[in-house]
């Protein structure tokens, strides 16, 4: 009896992952997870949108109390197009990352995991007067990220403070 439900078990399950593989091996880019990019991306009064309620955003922008959204902005020294083509190297250098957007001192750009295909935006902001990079990452879908887009923000600052020490 155990024999065969553990049978019937490894079947369903072999059988949502031939599913699945179909899928994503049929599947064109945007189709899989990706879902519609938000509407409230983009700079607004002279700040990025706020964090999203749900753990899976950061933002430079969020309230300093706020620990859980909060990050620290990037400092940058230098102009707006020194700035910004940093930033676009830093990202382009990141693997799963498409730059969406860049005007001025503003770039958006999207990060696609490789198997399961989920975006995350990631939209950065440079603020000549405060010598900073304000910058927020957010998952499109779910609500828990483990760290992800946190851990993106932080390798991201560092590849740019390498760029901005140069």
């Amino acid at each position: 009896m155990l024999k065969k439900a553990l049978i019937a078990i490894a079947l369903l399950i072999a059988g949502a992952a031939a599913v699945l593989a179909l899928h994503l091996a049929t599947a064109t880019g945007d189709t899989v997870f990706s879902w519609k990019r938000p509407d409230n991306l983009g700079v607004k009064d002279g700040r990025l949108a706020p964090p999203k309620p749900t753990p899976n955003c950061v933002s430079s922008q969020a309230e300093p109390a706020d620990a859980e959204h909060f990050i620290a902005p990037i400092p940058f020294k230098g102009d707006a197009p020194a700035a910004m083509a940093a930033v676009r190297a830093a990202v382009g250098s990141m693997r799963g990352a498409t730059v969406i957007r860049q005007e001025g001192g503003y770039l958006y750009a999207e990060y696609r995991t490789k198997i399961m295909r989920y975006v995350d935006d990631v939209e950065f902001l440079f603020d000549g007067k405060a010598g900073v990079i304000h910058v927020r990452s957010a998952s499109r879908l779910g609500r828990r990220d483990f760290g992800v887009n946190r851990a993106r923000v932080e390798s991201l600052r560092a590849r740019i403070e390498g760029r901005s020490r140069t």
